[in-house]
């Protein structure tokens, strides 16, 4: 009895107020669908000036425009850390997210501004590497130092994208390494080293390695060891090629740098120094750009 009472309320009520909850219910569906679409396109400010915006996500994609400093965009859709964007003349690219969301200066503002690059500290964990001629100290730390360094050069200087196949003193599996990169769609990869000899004070020198040639890791190794040359205290062992897991089994451009001999006193005298550290981490984004620059010619 109860429920038939309410119930014939409730029709009533429907009967007499159906014209205006009608009206209600389409305004809230219209309100739910564009907030919907306002938070699928979100807006964002430009802070830094000069960002290219390219035709697709990827740095050697062609480019179609440059953002000013000021400007407000819609983001429409994001991919692998690239947004595409709908600029105030509607017109839409795509442009790297790391840098659309930064809010400090690039002082080198370039193509490898707009790179995904992989950094891999070789060894780490349980496995030390080489070890110096008095045996105490371990490859694996000097890579991860090194590597470091270079990784706040790329950053802070140019700000690339960077991701590190390991951060701390952790093993990572060799054909693990190369899936960091390859994952992020990095457009060059750089394992870092520190050569050894079996007997002590036999070896010295840096050189640069690469193991595919039908994907530009030949090219990659080159840039980089010319940038290296002119200002590195030790011989120029060259380029060769070397079936290294993390080279033969990568999809990215790869080289793997072994820049000084571990086991050589006179070489070891650098490696320990952040001076020799930070001097590597310099020349490193000079290779990387002119690869870039080589790469960006290829694709037009």
């Amino acid at each position: 009895m109860i429920f038939r009472r309410g119930w014939e309320i409730l029709r009533q009520f429907l009967v007499r107020f159906w014209i205006p909850l009608s009206i209600t219910v389409g305004m809230l569906a219209v309100a739910i669908s564009f907030t919907v679409v306002l938070m699928a396109r979100q807006q964002i400010t430009v802070h830094i000036p000069n960002i290219t915006v390219r035709q697709g996500p990827d740095v050697l994609r062609p480019a179609e425009g440059m953002l000013k400093s000021g400007e407000h965009l819609n983001i429409l859709d994001r991919e692998n850390g690239w947004y595409k964007i709908q600029r105030e003349d509607e017109t839409t690219g795509w442009v790297a997210g790391w840098l659309l969301e930064r809010k400090q200066p690039v002082k080198h503002m370039n193509l490898l501004s707009e790179a995904t690059i992989e950094l891999d500290p070789g060894h780490g964990g349980s496995d030390n590497g080489a070890t110096s001629s008095d045996e105490k100290h371990y490859e694996k730390n000097y890579t991860l130092a090194l590597t470091n360094r270079v990784k706040n050069e790329l950053q802070q200087q140019y700000g690339t994208r960077v991701v590190m196949s390991r951060s701390t003193d952790e093993v990572v599996g060799l054909l693990k390494i190369p899936k960091v990169g390859e994952e992020k769609r990095a457009n060059a990869f750089i394992s870092f080293h520190f050569d050894s000899t079996e007997k002590q004070d036999t070896g010295s020198g840096f050189t640069a390695y690469y193991g595919q040639e039908d994907n530009t890791s030949k090219e990659l190794a080159q840039y980089l060891n010319s940038a290296m040359a002119p200002q590195m205290p030790m011989q120029n062992l060259g380029v060769k090629q070397a079936d290294y897991m993390v080279l033969k089994y990568n999809q990215v451009p790869a080289a793997l740098l072994e820049n000084g001999y571990i086991n050589s006193t006179k070489d070891f005298k650098y490696i320990q120094k952040a001076s020799y550290q930070n001097q590597i981490a310099q020349l490193i984004p000079t290779g990387l750009e002119q690869y870039l620059n080589y790469r960006s010619r290829q694709v037009q």
